[in-house]
């Protein structure tokens, strides 16, 4: 098993090149079932989750090619071979509900696992399911599976209102809703950009779509059609991840992105002290030059502070001059890398959906251990800054959502290593 060797202390510097989004990438293949001819995606990022899309895929019956080198992906499903997607598969990757809709939609019945992946709180899959029965989908929970059913008429237009802008039900309910006969509006939908980036392709496979970035999507359906290839919108959670990368090292790092997909980010950055630019080459661009202020925020759905950023402004936080409070709203189990930045030297009090941060701790280089995806970042970002040597295992978590950590750290001027351990 893998592990990361970090050595703290070293100032980073310079421009980072992103991968596409994970969490824009997924839906996007999976959409790839809802019609039989093939659609053709770039800028897709190597990683694990990716490659169990694909499995997944290619286990209904779509053939697809993944070139690694160019980032591209095919997927071609003229037909239907299998409506399963199976536990071995699905218990990695939460995303994997995401299936249920297209299978559905071709075939007129799903039977998926019910999701794993990171263990960072409940993920219920009700919402998904309460979209699919207003568009005529009835369900059964049987041995660990969830059992989809559509009359032979496919999915039909209706009204959707979501308690919650849950990111996955909206992506479910957006492809459901394409490909189904007539309207829909979506009431309460999620707004992240992902969402747009989804909806992007299937207005340009033949759906309509009103009211994109908005919470009210109207969509009228239509017999999907392929498309020009679609390019995948850069990792918004991975440019956070390394513009505080480079904050806590007292450096100045940039990114490829513009600042819409993180407004909410960078106003905590200056709000914490950062000075934060934006490129004429369309980058983002944040240095450290006088320190650190502490901060109060509460993750909420965009264009609120992102939950899979917490984690990473946490290690940030302990570098900050005072007393710093994070609340996370959106998962319930969000706080597993606290124990381990505190074995690292981090001053952290959990109290319920609260975590005390009080800073400037004196971080050391230590032994701990990955629990989740963001948790993993976060530990990273703390090393960075810790005296000493940190050895970080069970990365295999990072394989999920970053492509290439370890080598974009050290082309910013990372002492940084991937290891083997017995």
């Amino acid at each position: 098993m893998d592990c990361l060797r970090i050595v703290g202390g070293q100032r980073l510097s310079g421009k980072v090149s992103l991968s596409g989004a994970k969490n824009a990438a997924l839906p996007l293949l999976f959409a790839g079932l809802l019609t039989d001819k093939k659609l053709q995606f770039e800028n897709i990022p190597n990683l694990s989750d990716i490659h169990t899309t694909l499995r997944l895929l290619e286990g209904v019956g779509a053939e697809v090619e993944f070139n690694e080198l160019k980032k591209t992906v095919s997927v071609f499903c003229p037909a239907v071979t299998s409506c399963e997607a199976p536990y071995d598969l699905v218990r990695t990757m939460r995303a994997s509900i995401l299936i249920l809709a297209p299978l559905l939609a071709r075939v007129g019945e799903a039977r998926v696992s019910l999701p794993g992946g990171c263990a960072i709180g409940a993920r219920p899959v009700d919402l998904h399911l309460m979209a699919l029965e207003a568009l005529g989908a009835t369900f059964n929970l049987e041995n660990g599976y969830v059992h989809g059913t559509l009359k032979s008429g496919g999915f039909l237009g209706s009204e959707i209102h979501f308690p919650f802008p849950s990111v996955g039900a909206t992506e479910t309910a957006l492809m459901a809703c394409a490909a189904a006969t007539g309207t829909s509006v979506i009431h309460n939908a999620a707004r992240e950009p992902e969402i747009t980036d989804l909806s992007m392709l299937l207005v340009s496979m033949g759906a309509k779509i009103e009211g994109m970035g908005s919470s009210k999507l109207t969509i009228t359906g239509a017999k999907l059609r392929p498309t020009k290839a679609h390019r995948v919108i850069p990792d918004r959670i991975e440019a956070a991840t390394y513009l505080m990368a480079g904050l806590i090292t007292g450096g100045n790092v940039s990114a490829e992105i513009t600042g819409e997909f993180l407004t909410s980010v960078l106003s905590v950055l200056r709000d914490a002290g950062a000075q934060v630019s934006e490129t004429q080459d369309h980058c983002i661009e944040v240095a450290n030059r006088g320190g650190l202020s502490p901060v109060k925020i509460t993750t909420a759905p965009f264009p609120g502070f992102p939950t899979d950023v917490q984690a990473q402004l946490m290690a940030l936080l302990t570098q900050a001059e005072g007393h710093s409070e994070i609340e996370e709203t959106i998962f319930e189990n969000r706080f597993m890398h606290v124990p381990e930045l505190i074995r690292l030297g981090a001053r952290l009090r959990i109290r319920g959906n609260h975590v005390d941060v009080e800073g400037p701790s004196a971080l050391q280089g230590a032994i701990v251990m990955a629990t989740d995806l963001r948790a993993s970042a976060s530990l990273i970002i703390a090393a960075l800054a810790a005296k000493g040597e940190t050895k970080i295992r069970r990365i295999y978590h990072l394989d999920r959502g970053y492509e290439d950590l370890h080598l974009k750290l050290k082309s910013l001027g990372a002492e940084v290593y991937r290891e083997r351990e017995n």
